[in-house]
């Protein structure tokens, strides 16, 4: 993948974060500036993306941590570059139902 490839998957991707975040009836508060990409809990926590784009990845920071995600174009899923290698939206909902205290379910549209 060349770097205007990623660069306009990343840019599909985080807005396809957005409609899933609204299509999944969670009170998350959201906003996008130049490829950042920042999600607020009622009680004040975030999770923030951003695109990566010398090393082809999309990074999240949240209470937990920071996670490297890179493109597997075999399934066509971002991927965590650690542990069980965890696809993208299944890490997204199970820390977003940590940090807001109640279950989310964030899936692609």
């Amino acid at each position: 993948m060349n770097e205007t490839e990623f660069q306009e998957l990343a840019d599909r991707t985080i807005e396809d974060i957005q409609d899933a975040i609204e299509g999944s009836g969670a009170d998350i508060d959201y906003e996008e500036v130049g490829g950042v990409l920042t999600l607020e809990f009622d009680n004040g926590s975030k999770i923030i993306f951003s695109k990566q784009g010398a090393m082809k990845q999309l990074w999240m920071a949240a209470k937990s941590g920071g996670f490297h995600f890179a493109y597997d174009e075999d399934s066509e899923q971002w991927r965590c570059d650690s542990g069980d290698r965890e696809e993208l939206y299944a890490m997204l909902s199970r820390l977003s139902s940590q940090q807001s205290g109640e279950a989310v379910s964030i899936t692609p549209l």
